[in-house]
């Protein structure tokens, strides 16, 4: 089992940055490939970003590529989400994830177990 617990999200201006994490309790993380995806009221959840337990390989959505870091400390069992030069479409809840798995990272099914979720708001 694992708990998984976000923070970081808040109310930037656009063009602002963040960064999320998401700290996790329970078997041992290193273990895990994690990802971040977001959800917005009356949307699915959409995949933002995921780094493999494997090498490290990270993954992002088109969206946020060359503006968002997925990055982990695996002895701070922590994930963090850099986000920069933020735009008002990036507003969404911001959940983690992680799963034993290490394929098809950008589908939220493959994940096991999830956080409560971070609101980020980006004013224009």
């Amino acid at each position: 089992q694992v708990q998984l617990v976000e923070s970081g999200g808040g109310l930037v201006q656009a063009g602002g940055s963040l960064r999320l994490s998401c700290a996790a309790s329970g078997r041992t993380f290193s273990h895990y490939s994690s990802g971040w995806f977001r959800q917005t009221p009356g949307k699915e959840r959409e995949f933002v970003a995921a780094i493999s337990s494997i090498g490290g390989s990270t993954f992002y959505a088109d969206s946020v590529k060359d503006r968002f870091t997925i990055s982990r400390d695996n002895a701070a069992n922590t994930v963090y989400l850099q986000m920069n030069n933020l735009k008002p479409e990036d507003t969404a809840v911001y959940y983690c994830a992680a799963t034993f798995e290490d394929w098809e990272l950008h589908v939220s099914s493959t994940y096991n177990y999830w956080g409560q979720g971070t609101q980020v708001t980006v004013s224009s």
